[in-house]
């Protein structure tokens, strides 16, 4: 019996991806990337500032990081909220001891709620990229395109209002998006996305958008509350991270390496000295630029890179 030649043909089957949305590349074949005073790895530090309802929405998917146990779950509810509380000041600090400037992105309800916060970040010069309403605000496919962009439009909105500067940049909850996201984030006037996380140097979507890679597997989320891993561990893997990647930027030019940090996680008294050490080891390497993700968009933009 032979086969219907309709089922090989595939539409989409082509050099490179089944969708649209920018061009495959491989790193190694692409122009040197330059960072400042000749340095070879940009190191980011983006710090999830979140604010979890109570009581959690399915719709359409519950954040990672929300509320498990029968409501109202306390338990979790105040470990998160000790991130506003106590974490992020450590960060701060931790920020201010080694003279490094972050990205913090922020759920425009910390802004709404706890406004006096966003005013330390801003005075401390970080950066605010917009990370959703709260963490009820998930994006998927299923949720209507005027929801998602009412969703965004209202992000971008109360940060703006209340930080008095409109974020360039946007990370969604469990950097998840919908088929419609990449569009509504450029309609609204972003630079930068820091969903996907299939390289180590920015790249632009067609639709001129900026991807500027946010590695889930270097998250404190991932490394220490999924894999059970100790703080002390993070720091090694990151400086492995760092001198593999410095490594290759002696012969291949530039390369990225993301610190994503969450307050009620690394922040913890037992952790935050680990996390104080790597930051000032880091800051202090000939190698290293230590930058806000606004500022490597631009380095990296002014380029002109494809």
């Amino acid at each position: 019996m032979s086969l219907d030649p309709a089922y090989l043909t595939y539409p989409k089957r082509r050099l490179g991806y089944d969708h649209e949305l920018y061009l495959w590349s491989s790193i190694f074949d692409r122009p040197p990337v330059s960072w400042p005073n000749g340095k070879t790895v940009a190191v980011w530090v983006c710090v999830s500032l979140e604010w979890f309802p109570i009581t959690p929405t399915d719709t359409p998917f519950r954040a990672p990081g929300h509320m498990v146990t029968p409501y109202p779950d306390y338990r979790h509810y105040t470990s998160r909220d000790y991130g506003t509380r106590v974490g992020i000041y450590r960060l701060l600090e931790a920020f201010a001891k080694a003279g490094v400037t972050a990205s913090i992105a922020t759920n425009a309800a910390i802004a709404e709620r706890y406004p006096e916060l966003i005013a330390d970040i801003i005075a401390a010069g970080h950066e605010i990229i917009a990370h959703s309403t709260d963490m009820n605000g998930t994006i998927a496919t299923g949720l209507p395109i005027e929801d998602e962009r009412a969703l965004i439009a209202s992000s971008l909105d109360t940060l703006e209002r209340v930080s008095g500067t409109r974020p360039r940049g946007w990370l969604s909850i469990a950097r998840s998006q919908s088929w419609n996201t990449p569009d509504l984030l450029r309609e609204a006037g972003l630079d930068y996305t820091c969903d996907w996380v299939n390289d180590e140097l920015p790249y632009r979507f067609a639709n001129g958008l900026i991807n500027l890679p946010l590695n889930h597997e270097l998250s404190d989320r991932q490394i220490i509350t999924v894999q059970q891993q100790s703080a002390d561990s993070y720091a090694e893997q990151m400086r492995d991270a760092f001198d593999w990647l410095a490594g290759e930027g002696r012969t291949h030019g530039g390369r990225l390496l993301p610190l994503h940090i969450t307050p009620y996680i690394m922040a913890l008294p037992y952790r935050i000295d680990a996390f104080e050490a790597l930051l000032q080891d880091l800051a202090s390497r000939p190698e290293a630029w230590v930058a806000p993700g606004d500022a490597i968009v631009n380095q990296w933009n002014g380029q002109q890179r494809a």
